[in-house]
């Protein structure tokens, strides 16, 4: 689900819709509204858009009225490609987490054909499964793989296939030449495909494993796939929780920390607080500073936290002391980052399950690090910054509840650490290389 249209605030600084494609040619938006049509859309009137790598306008949404005007029923994603730099772009709207992923999988192993058909043509389509729509949690786990169905405005793709059957014939059949009709035709479609011997124009591969995801369904649900079992995370009153597939799946409680926690844990998919990544992280430094703005926010909303400094925050904190103690993350995180430097590690067991989120990350090197770092900041909601990385759905949400006052000061914050240098961010704090 794409949050509510934004203030400029977010805009003006892409912390939303950042780094798209601008569309401004007049054959390129001739070409959208061709696949606007071909999926009953109406065409655009603007004289310039944005798009992002499956194709989604937030101006065109804007425009129309519907942010899922290419996600109808938040399945069976539909996506319109333009030109193959699309690929490099991010994808901002969409109900589950692995369209990008899916998206780019697509592109990259289509890569000559997409090339080729869009010098003359738009693609367009939908990433199809065999669900119409998500009434339970039911449809979500009968979608195990997805296909995507390509068309083209011009047909480019059919010619290309008639063409290709034509050349057959004239190879197979000894007086196949001798046709006048067929040859013309051949020369006819030739004009429009090109040399097909050199121009891939048909997608090699179509057909994608659905792995594990995040989406938006039932309030936000996850999937993680092991060899042996699919684990679903989310709120027990999602039609299905428990009674979907109970000999294959096991349901978790996204309210149960404790459950959550050793699921991550006993599969592999988190590094437990050791001084070999704390220390050099700055992790728990992190963590204890978004816990004691989280505290500013809650007890001063509207004070203004422009030029505010580290000194500052330990001032706040020493003339705040049973605020501190009352919450006792900030407490919690000093006492564990002694007994990391003392022991090495932290006694994990003995910490309260809601805490042990505030020490761990996802394993940086798991297929499923990203996901996984989504799900620990739903149980982070403090750490503003890890929720804008990897959880930009319920970061949004959050920010509709924020006051102006910390709304600028959270724009602030991500323009001068994560925005800064994103790479360089999530390689130190996260271990993310990628």
């Amino acid at each position: 689900m794409t949050p509510a249209k934004k203030p400029d605030l977010l805009r003006d600084n892409e912390l939303i819709y950042g780094r798209l494609l601008t569309v401004d040619e007049p054959h390129l938006i001739q070409r959208y509204n061709k696949a606007l049509a071909a999926f009953g859309l109406k065409p655009t009137k603007l004289a310039s858009f944005q798009i992002d790598r499956t194709g989604f306008s937030p101006e065109i949404a804007d425009e129309c009225g519907d942010p899922d005007y290419l996600d109808p029923n938040e399945v069976n994603r539909r996506f319109i490609i333009l030109t193959p730099s699309q690929i490099d772009l991010p994808v901002v709207h969409t109900a589950f987490s692995n369209t990008s992923q899916l998206m780019f999988e697509f592109m990259s192993k289509n890569q000559r054909a997409i090339d080729a058909l869009t010098i003359k043509d738009v693609i367009y389509g939908e990433i199809e499964d065999t669900v119409p729509k998500v009434n339970d949690i039911e449809d979500l786990l009968s979608i195990s793989q997805i296909e995507f169905k390509v068309l083209s405005a011009e047909d480019v793709l059919g010619k290309a296939a008639e063409l290709g059957k034509l050349v057959d014939k004239l190879k197979q059949e000894p007086d196949a030449w001798r046709d006048n009709a067929m040859l013309n035709r051949m020369v006819e479609l030739a004009k429009i495909c090109g040399d097909i011997r050199e121009n891939a124009l048909v997608p090699d591969q179509v057909i994608f494993r659905h792995n594990a995801y995040w989406t938006s369904h039932f309030g936000g649900l996850y999937v993680f796939v092991d060899p042996d079992m699919t684990t679903v995370i989310s709120d027990p009153a999602a039609p299905g929780f428990r009674r979907s597939r109970p000999w294959q799946v096991s349901y978790l409680s996204i309210n149960d920390a404790d459950k959550v926690f050793k699921f991550l844990a006993s599969t592999g998919r988190i590094e437990l607080p050791r001084a070999s990544w704390i220390e050099s992280s700055g992790y728990l430094e992190h963590r204890a500073e978004m816990v004691v703005r989280a505290l500013i926010r809650d007890a001063e909303p509207d004070r203004n936290l422009t030029d505010v400094d580290k000194v500052w925050l330990q001032t706040w904190i020493q003339s705040h002391a049973d605020l501190i103690a009352k919450d006792g993350n900030f407490p919690f995180l000093n006492a564990a980052k002694r007994e990391i430097t003392q022991l090495g590690q932290l006694k994990i067991d003995d910490v309260f399950p809601q805490q042990r989120f505030l020490v761990t990350r996802a394993k940086p090197d798991h297929p499923d690090a990203w996901l996984t770092n989504r799900l620990i900041s739903d149980f982070v909601p403090s750490d503003f910054v890890s929720r804008y990385i990897f959880n930009k759905q319920g970061f949004y949400r959050d920010y509709d509840g924020f006051s102006d006052a910390w709304r600028s000061h959270v724009v602030d914050v991500l323009k001068t650490t994560y925005l800064k240098d994103k790479v360089a961010f999530r390689t130190r704090l996260y271990g993310l290389t990628d």
